[in-house]
């Protein structure tokens, strides 16, 4: 398994996080998965929410510090 693509989107207020994880996903194959670490405070609330609309695998929500790391695996289409 190949490592996965990072997104250092800390500094950023929703829904830019979000959106670009979003846009980062299109370019990715399925299966693929993707680190995001983000530092606005909803983000845990944002991205659970998003994988559970979209079918992408929520794989770990870790605290570094201020900053969350996000780690996501891009859904199999159908």
């Amino acid at each position: 398994m190949s490592e996965p693509r990072q997104l250092d989107l800390a500094g950023l207020a929703c829904p830019l996080p979000l959106l670009k994880t979003k846009k980062a996903l299109v370019g990715m194959a399925p299966g693929e998965q993707v680190e995001v670490r983000a530092t606005d405070p909803g983000a845990r609330e944002d991205f659970a929410a998003f994988c559970r609309q979209t079918g992408h695998r929520l794989l770990s929500l870790e605290e570094e510090g201020d900053v969350l790391v996000i780690r996501l695996q891009k859904a199999e289409e159908a």
